[in-house]
């Protein structure tokens, strides 16, 4: 295959586009500078040079290609910029791409907040959304306009909280836990649904693998099981050295707010339709591997 990534530096599209490296496909990633083109030549996957909000750079290549990852993340205005990044792929894939090619692949990064925080009832890829998160409450609508494009063969993945590597939205504990303080937004019964950013690359792969025959299908990835808060914090307290005790605070913002979301999720699809199983240990089992691992890509 031949497959571009949106977002290739960063913590969900770096390890994707690496995994399929790994497998074989040929990987273009978007980056904006020169420095982390470099980087993605290193890891084997063709730089091109552009910025997600400026197609001009990218979207020749959709004539050519087998699939679009849309990993981006970190934007002040991810929402505007995911409905363009869509509508830009749409309108490229009708007017470069002959009448008779295949659909072209669109893989939309999503999030398990979007099933919002319910501490009573399981969730699974194909429950209803009723209450997202504040802070994505967006993302649904956009999730229904990837699966039923007439033009793409949509698929959403939804992650959970990742971890793993650089640590992801972790990273900040992390930071204040070297510095010597544990201290997290919300309560100790809050619980994790998570997945490491290996597994979740694994599930990009063979997503765009499969993608003809899982087209219109939405996956969440995530963990078969969910990690207490109020642990996780009392180990990186041992972890890290830190001075205890740790410290729940409340949150004073949306994105806040939804680093508390605590979601029981089962999720069958991936594990059923795409044979994928999450292999890494869980977050607070082997905390003191990825506490060391953040640590060495800060530079302490």
């Amino acid at each position: 295959m031949k497959v571009l990534v949106l977002g290739a530096t960063g913590f969900i599209g770096l390890p994707a586009a690496q995994a399929l490296v790994r497998a074989g496909h040929v990987v273009y990633g978007l980056t904006r500078s020169q420095d982390k083109a470099k980087k993605l030549a290193e890891e084997e996957i063709i730089p091109v040079i552009g910025e997600t909000s400026d197609p001009s750079t990218w979207l020749p290549l959709v004539a050519s290609l087998d699939a679009v990852i849309d990993a981006v993340g970190g934007s002040a205005d991810i929402k505007t910029l995911s409905e363009d990044m869509l509508n830009a792929v749409t309108s490229a894939a009708q007017t470069l791409r002959p009448a008779h090619a295949p659909k072209l692949t669109y893989i939309y990064t999503s999030g398990t907040w979007v099933h919002g925080d319910d501490r009573h009832t399981v969730k699974t890829d194909t429950s209803p959304l009723s209450a997202p998160a504040a802070l994505v409450a967006w993302r649904p609508a956009q999730e229904q306009r990837v699966v039923s494009s007439a033009v793409l063969n949509g698929v959403v993945v939804r992650p959970a909280l990742l971890y793993g590597r650089g640590g992801s939205l972790l990273a900040p504990l992390f930071a204040r836990a070297a510095q010597g303080a544990v201290r997290w937004f919300g309560t100790p019964e809050d619980r994790y649904a998570l997945v490491h950013a290996d597994d979740l690359a694994e599930l990009y792969r063979l997503a765009a693998e499969k993608a003809q025959l899982v087209g219109g299908m939405v996956f969440d990835a995530a963990n078969d099981f969910t990690e207490s808060a109020d642990d996780l914090l009392k180990k990186l307290v041992k972890v890290s050295g830190a001075q205890g005790p740790h410290e729940f605070v409340p949150p004073t913002n949306l994105y806040e707010t939804a680093l508390t979301t605590t979601s029981l999720l089962r999720p069958y699809l991936a594990r059923s339709l795409l044979g994928w199983q999450p292999r890494k240990a869980g977050f607070v089992d082997n905390l003191d591997v990825y506490y060391n691992a953040w640590k060495a890509s800060v530079n302490l």
